[in-house]
């Protein structure tokens, strides 16, 4: 290679300068390009979502890892809107956040619905307090996709909306609005969200008093994630469940799902054991079964199996997944469950799961004696199933849940005060109970090799 020396071609210090500002420009644009690449390495409509520049604010940061901040299941049609949807209300869900970032984007389904959905207005802003349709000053974002601010979602399709620079707080409340004008026919929603959401009449979606906001809702319309450009996480931990995992009995707005307290856990962890950063996402559905799903096309509240592509390996960042399934297919089948059946679902998940180099934590399940599902039958059938699972084949860790909330006197039923008065779900004392059993360290790590 010829070397150039003073004597050769020379470069006057102002073109020097001149050449190092183009190599600077261009390492930068390089930077960005790559930043865009592994932010949207998690499925195509993000990829496409993502290569198109926000026209609501400033470019992302570069720095941090894409989680999960908040999610949910979406588990079927919102009775009472077959026909119109919620056309021409804003709809402003609530969500809590397991993970701090820098920027934000959202996930919005149609899943349920039969035909188009149609949305002019989706904004997303800071909550002011909790429990709350008030934004905090100067958070307010509005949405676009694809670089539009209007979007129309396929009946049984999902869009990501454009990344916005926002500082999210974690173990806060984010409030993510749509505004559709047209009836769209049945709204997907998760029915049982344990917090307080609200609708407005009109085209409400910048407001930020929430003064408009004047009827309020259980359920999530329409909002299916929330993910973070993340400093403090490094990965994203997928709870897979059913009532006992979607906080059934929980107090309403407290957050006070045994998931909760996991996230809450790990995030207090981080640096000071070998506890893994990671975020916490709960896709829990009450009623869930591991095998069988609900009625309807798509199917209200499916199995365990049909949604572990969409719940788990769909969501952003993924690296272990917790499964608490398998009580309700003991308690809703109509003859004798059959434990063989219901464990092979389970291994089934797991190799699923494996495929990926995702790491499973397992539930051993909970005692249910004085619900009125409860037989002797079925009791025999919880405690093989128990076995199976503490036998140590089935997943690669286990969390024993039921020796941690059991009556110590009457195995066959839950304490006294972990019970929260229907002996199948746990109070709130029971969830904080389960959070804290969970041992953090058993997330670390990926799945074990195949021999």
């Amino acid at each position: 290679m010829t070397k150039r020396h003073a004597g050769g071609v020379g470069v006057s210090p102002t073109r020097h300068g001149a050449v190092l500002a183009a190599m600077l420009t261009l390492i930068l644009g390089v930077s960005a390009a790559i930043y865009v690449g592994v932010g949207s390495n998690d499925g195509a409509q993000r990829q496409e979502a993502l290569t198109h520049a926000p026209r609501n604010g400033v470019a992302p940061a570069s720095t941090g890892v894409w989680v999960g901040a908040w999610s949910a299941s979406p588990s079927g049609s919102e009775p009472g809107t077959e026909t119109n949807g919620l056309a021409g209300r804003s709809v402003r869900n609530v969500v809590h956040t397991a993970a701090a970032g820098t920027s934000a984007r959202v996930t919005l389904s149609n899943l349920y619905g039969h035909g188009p959905l149609t949305i002019t207005h989706a904004s997303l802003a800071v909550a002011a307090t909790a429990n709350t349709p008030a934004a905090a000053a100067d958070t307010m974002r509005r949405l676009t996709f694809a670089g539009n601010t209007t979007v129309v979602i396929a009946a049984g399709q999902q869009v990501v909306s454009d990344v916005v620079r926002v500082a999210i707080p974690h173990d806060g409340d984010v409030l993510i609005t749509t505004y559709s004008p047209t009836p769209s026919g049945p709204t997907t929603y998760h029915a049982h969200a344990r917090q307080i959401s609200y609708t407005a009449e009109g085209d409400q979606a910048a407001d930020v008093t929430g003064t408009p906001y004047t009827t309020q809702s259980t359920h999530w319309r329409y909002v299916t994630a929330l993910d973070v450009l993340s400093n403090e996480a490094d990965g994203t931990v997928v709870v897979l469940g059913d009532s006992l995992t979607d906080g059934i009995t929980s107090t309403m707005g407290e957050n006070r799902r045994w998931t909760d307290v996991l996230s809450d856990r790990l995030r207090a962890a981080a640096g000071s054991s070998d506890a893994p950063r990671y975020s916490v996402v709960n896709q829990g559905i009450s009623g869930n079964q591991v095998l069988v799903s609900g009625l309807g096309r798509p199917a209200g509240n499916p199995s365990g199996l049909t949604r572990f592509q969409r719940d788990v390996l769909g969501r952003t960042g993924v690296k272990a997944v917790v499964i608490v399934l398998g009580v309700n297919d003991i308690l809703r089948n109509p003859g004798q469950a059959d434990p063989d059946a219901i464990v092979a679902g389970l291994r089934d998940l797991v190799d699923r799961a494996h495929a990926r180099g995702l790491r499973v934590v397992g539930a051993t399940l909970m005692p249910f004696h004085g619900h009125r599902g409860y037989t002797d039958q079925r009791e025999s059938v919880r405690r093989t199933i128990n076995d199976r699972i503490r036998s140590g084949r089935v997943f690669d860790a286990v969390v024993d849940f039921d020796k941690a909330l059991r009556d110590p006197y009457d195995p066959r039923r839950l304490r006294s005060d972990y019970d929260s008065g229907d002996h199948l779900h746990p109070s709130d004392k029971g969830y904080e109970r389960m959070g804290e059993v969970f041992d953090l360290e058993s997330l670390k790590g990926a799945a074990p090799a195949e021999l």
